[in-house]
């Protein structure tokens, strides 16, 4: 849906404001998995599983994409400069409740100028350089089921989204430079509930507190893609005390035909306040689409995380973690333009569906029941655009 209106006053200007939206639903089976979440001894770090089942349900979080509506404007200011603005909200679609609790445009909500030769600046709720940078490389592109986001950007939350960021991008041919800085992302970043004084950063005598930043640099062209980018979070559990999560990665893509391959790699390293390591891993995937015909399009996807170390606190004794690998399938068959219908499966080994684990705090919700060590998800759904 379009409304548009003619500019007042200059003849080149234009003004137009779209309503845009995307409807996803699953029907999900999933085994072994918990009711609850388990529980982790902060002194130790031993985790504590509750017996496990299988489940079936409707997915709130989508298949192929989170279900959204949004409405996007842009103006025509002349010389080459444009006004634009972009508010975005999620909900699950099983129940119509919005995604982040309290938040109506959760997803999305910025505003910003654009110049053909200077770039385009904005300023809001929007998504991480690294989130966006890496989407062209991802073989899911960060479908909720069943590729691991969270695990690969660190517990980054709606969509890798953080509050009162400012953010630059500048596109010159087949390159893409992106580079943003949060004022104050808050604990909620990391799907963590905040306390007073903690929430969105911005204390005045706490600069640092819940800052964000990081850059991307992008390269698509003749069937070859490549990319390198970089995320920092500095949250503070205790105001005026922070710690960091820091992340680079690296990935690359070719199309020859109707295959595209993609393959990347992801440094991680969390620390706390004191500077004592929480989590640092090397995250690893690869996997390919395939255009079968003009409707269907098949996607196989294989993620492994190399941690290091993980913990919940530096004092606790330095262990070998176990690694976990998930392997992905998608099969999407597009009806038409706007709508389409899907298979897909997930295997996990050594952790929950889309690596959920101490490492990003179970955020997933996809707790391993006692005494397993695998987990498989199988979904069917459709997606519709508007």
């Amino acid at each position: 849906m379009s409304l548009a209106a003619g500019g007042t006053g200059v003849a080149h200007a234009q003004s137009g404001v779209t309503i845009y939206g995307v409807i996803d639903v699953p029907f999900e089976y999933v085994n072994n998995q918990a009711q609850v979440a388990p529980v982790i001894n902060p002194v130790t770090g031993a985790v504590t599983r509750q017996a496990g089942g299988n489940k079936f349900s409707l997915e709130a979080a989508g298949g192929m994409s989170g279900s959204r509506w949004g409405i996007r404007g842009v103006e025509d200011l002349g010389a080459g400069m444009k006004a634009l603005f972009v508010l975005e909200s999620g909900f699950a679609a099983d129940s119509g409740q919005i995604s982040r609790a309290g938040t109506i445009f959760g997803r999305l909500a910025f505003v910003g100028l654009q110049s053909d030769r200077l770039g385009q600046i904005t300023l809001g709720r929007q998504n991480t350089s690294m989130y966006e940078t890496l989407g062209n490389f991802m073989p899911a592109k960060f479908a909720p089921l069943f590729e691991p986001t969270v695990a690969l950007l660190g517990g980054t939350a709606s969509g890798g989204g953080l509050d009162n960021a400012v953010k630059y991008t500048a596109v010159a041919g087949p390159l893409t430079m992106k580079a943003h800085y949060s004022f104050g992302a808050g604990l909620s970043k990391f799907g963590l509930t905040p306390v007073a004084g903690q929430g969105a950063g911005e204390v005045p005598g706490h600069a640092k507190d819940n800052t964000a930043y990081g850059a991307g640099l992008m390269y698509l062209g003749a069937g070859l893609g490549l990319a390198v980018t970089y995320d920092q979070w500095n949250p503070a559990v205790v105001p005026g005390s922070t710690g960091t999560s820091k992340k680079l990665a690296l990935a690359a893509s070719y199309e020859l035909g109707r295959t595209k391959w993609m393959a990347g790699y992801r440094w991680g390293q969390n620390k706390d306040a004191a500077g004592g390591t929480l989590v640092r891993d090397n995250f690893w995937w690869t996997g390919f689409n395939y255009s079968a015909t003009s409707a269907l399009t098949l996607t196989l996807g294989y993620y492994y995380d190399d941690r290091r170390t993980l913990k919940t606190n530096a004092a606790q004794p330095d262990v070998n973690p176990v690694n976990p690998w998930q392997l992905s399938f998608i099969a999407d068959y597009a009806l038409s333009r706007r709508t389409d219908v899907y298979f897909t499966v997930g295997y996990a080994r050594n952790s929950g569906l889309n690596l959920d684990s101490p490492a990003i705090g179970f955020a997933n919700g996809a707790f391993l029941g006692e005494g397993k060590n695998s987990q498989t998800g199988i979904a069917t759904g459709i997606r519709h655009k508007f």
